[in-house]
């Protein structure tokens, strides 16, 4: 019986934070792998651009007429359309 509130409390933890959080991860790693040129996105630094060219682990995106950087995918954090509904 003892064990009982601690059971219902690692339930309770699961379904409100661990859950979430890996439907979140599902939902951002899809959207990376979706990745194509055009697309307007935002990086975990706040650095706005479109993307120019997508590789296997990397994507180059434009961020100004003509300046061009190589990131990580895994920097990228959102599409810019989402961040201007937010």
């Amino acid at each position: 019986m003892s064990l009982l509130p601690f059971l219902l409390i690692i339930v309770v933890f699961y379904f409100f934070m661990i859950r979430p959080q890996m439907k979140r991860q599902k939902e951002l790693r899809k959207y990376r792998e979706g990745l194509k040129k055009g697309d307007k996105i935002i990086t975990t630094g706040g650095i706005y651009g479109r993307v120019v060219e997508v590789k296997d682990a990397q994507v180059i995106m434009e961020i100004a007429d003509e300046v061009k950087i190589k990131i990580d995918k895994s920097a990228v954090i959102m599409d810019m359309s989402d961040a201007v509904r937010k």
